[in-house]
């Protein structure tokens, strides 16, 4: 019989030590899958959205918020600001592209976010069906704003005045959709995008003439800016906070700073989670070295019917390998379930998370996996190979 024939049979006949040594290199396993298969999406979730967007000029307060709110869609915006303010800096030299935002209402939970064409040009979107919007409420729609309220080109909704809640509906005009975009796998994808004169004229009630003074009083939400030259990164932030009542936000600085938030308690669970890997080893250990002593007749009357030393050795490095890989592959699995599951009640859905995710370091976690059988069975092993076979079968 060969020895992992011989080291699957061992398991076996220890069922309930077997199963806990497994589930404990399961346990630590899945929670390392379900934080690195929750980081690497969280990440790419944010490069994918912040792509080509060097700054955010929006109202003062706090910069992570206005990131948040204008390039993720997941918090409340800071205020609005001046459109005759944001003129002067959105024709600066400096900037080679400004994506002008305006905030206010949803459908459903959903942004319906008021821009212009180089919003399109941004994120390089382009129509699935019917086209993009050219008059007031008008709609394009992201791939999953259709999928998941059902909308068709064609079709035409109210929507809600704020950023969460339908309580408050607009009544007084109707969206009608002229478009549906194609997945981009970003952000867009669960938008509402219209123009901006759209979200004025919906929050005037009296659908009034404006005139030229009502007219310098309109406000938007934030700007994206895209820089012209390297020398923007340092001097332009500084010029719009110094010489205006605008804030400005660096994308890629909030970010590492959010990250830098969170990553201690990340740390703190994959420390927990080696621990957990740790003591597993330290099980898988006792158990061999314990089965040892049990089997040590058994192991001697295999020597004297022809078994080498080198292949005991490998019986028990087998059974260790054998428990802990099991053990690695049962985790990972169970980490893509439980991170599946987490997605399904997530509110936000264009952050949502998803166990249908596969990434490299989930191999690392398997070759981990085999390293720690390996480890723990090394010392019960050494043993095994250096069977006494006169002086074991004298005592028996």
């Amino acid at each position: 019989m060969s020895p992992l024939k011989i080291s699957w049979k061992s398991i076996l006949s220890k069922p309930l030590s077997s199963a806990l040594n497994i589930l404990l290199v399961a346990f630590g396993a899945g929670i390392l899958t379900v934080l690195l298969l929750a980081s690497s999406q969280v990440i790419e979730k944010l490069n994918n959205n912040s792509k080509g967007i060097d700054l955010v000029i929006g109202a003062k307060g706090s910069p992570l918020q206005l990131i948040l709110s204008s390039i993720y869609y997941i918090d409340f915006p800071t205020g609005n600001i001046s459109l005759a303010e944001a003129e002067k800096v959105i024709h600066h030299p400096w900037v080679k592209r400004a994506v002008p935002l305006a905030l206010g209402d949803n459908y459903h939970g959903i942004r319906i976010v008021g821009t212009d064409t180089n919003f399109v040009k941004l994120y390089a979107l382009k129509v699935s069906k019917g086209r993009f919007w050219e008059r007031d409420f008008e709609v394009t729609i992201g791939s999953k704003v259709a999928e998941e309220q059902q909308l068709s080109v064609g079709d035409h909704f109210y929507g809600a005045h704020g950023l969460t809640g339908s309580k408050d509906i607009h009544k007084d005009h109707a969206y009608h959709v002229a478009g549906i975009l194609e997945q981009q796998n970003n952000v867009t994808d669960h938008l509402i995008l219209t123009n901006i004169a759209s979200v004025w004229r919906m929050h005037d009630h009296k659908d009034e003439i404006h005139d030229q003074h009502h007219q310098e009083e309109k406000e938007i939400t934030t700007v994206l800016i895209q820089y012209r030259s390297p020398m923007a990164v340092v001097l332009f932030p500084r010029l719009v906070n110094q010489s205006t009542n605008l804030q400005t936000a660096s994308p890629a600085a909030e970010s590492t700073r959010l990250f830098s938030l969170i990553g201690v308690g990340l740390d703190t669970l994959q420390w927990f989670a080696m621990l957990i890997m740790l003591i597993a080893a330290i099980s898988v250990f006792v158990n061999l070295y314990n089965s040892l002593k049990e089997r040590s007749y058994d192991l001697a009357i295999m020597r004297v019917l022809g078994a080498s030393r080198m292949k005991l050795f490998l019986i028990v490095i087998m059974e260790g390998m054998m428990i802990s890989f099991t053990g690695a592959l049962l985790g990972i699995a169970l980490g893509h379930v439980l991170l599946e599951w987490i997605g399904l009640y997530q509110d936000s859905s264009h952050t949502k998370l998803s166990g249908f995710f596969i990434i490299p370091e989930e191999g690392w976690l398997i070759f981990g996996g085999l390293a720690i059988g390996f480890c723990a069975s090394i010392i019960p092993a050494l043993q095994a190979y250096k069977t006494n076979i006169s002086m074991i079968l004298a005592k028996n």
